[in-house]
């Protein structure tokens, strides 16, 4: 895929840079349980991408970071509803711990009319729906105004309830945050394939990795 602005991705709305993220929905509290295949795994793994690249299978609701040697970890994510999905390659072109949340004015007109007040500005926070951490993916030098970020809402992992970012349970964002630098290539496979050709097959829980912890 060519390397374009955020307009190259369906849903996508133009923000400022280095603006804070806007990509939230708002879900009703609940106490279900995160299945257990969407918790992160250490599995074997084949594909034809260096190590220390993200691959994120959104049809799947898997992300994983390529260790090497058929090796890679897998974390559980959410990924955009209906209408929302996207594919593409893109970079990690900055990190925040505990970012800020402006919910777009569109979201605020919506929510007010239910009777629900957003603010303008969320600082970051444990109440915040960015999460512990978000990875701003950008293309071209430009910032397509997605995501990779925690959520305080892990019931919602597994399950297609955003506006196109890809959210992990906290814990697990902060894993990766650690280990994901600025530039790591990510790509997305999702709706258009506009990911291009890319090979990987998932064959299951790596049980010696797990054991003796290889790739952290």
């Amino acid at each position: 895929m060519p390397a374009t602005a955020a307009s190259a991705f369906p849903g996508a709305r133009q923000e400022n840079q280095a603006g804070p993220a806007r990509d939230v929905v708002l879900v009703q509290q609940s106490k279900k349980q995160v299945a257990q295949k969407y918790k992160r795994t250490k599995v074997r793994f084949v594909t034809d991408q260096a190590p220390g690249t993200v691959i994120v299978d959104t049809n799947n609701k898997f992300l994983y970071y390529v260790e090497g040697k058929n090796r890679a970890t897998r974390y559980g994510i959410g990924v955009g509803r209906d209408g929302f999905g996207w594919s593409g390659v893109v970079k990690v072109g900055r990190k925040a711990e505990w970012p800020s949340w402006t919910p777009p004015a569109e979201m605020r007109r919506r929510e007010a009319k239910k009777g629900r007040i957003l603010p303008v500005v969320q600082a970051g926070g444990e109440d915040n729906p960015l999460g512990a951490r978000a990875l701003y993916l950008y293309q071209g030098g430009r910032d397509t105004i997605f995501r990779i970020h925690g959520t305080n809402q892990p019931w919602t992992i597994g399950q297609n309830m955003s506006s196109g970012c890809i959210r992990m349970m906290n814990k697990d964002v902060e894993h990766l945050y650690a280990r994901a630098d600025i530039g790591t290539k990510v790509i997305v496979v999702g709706p258009g394939n506009r990911q291009g050709a890319v090979d990987y097959n998932d064959r299951g829980v790596d049980f010696f990795g797990t054991l003796f912890g290889f790739g952290g």
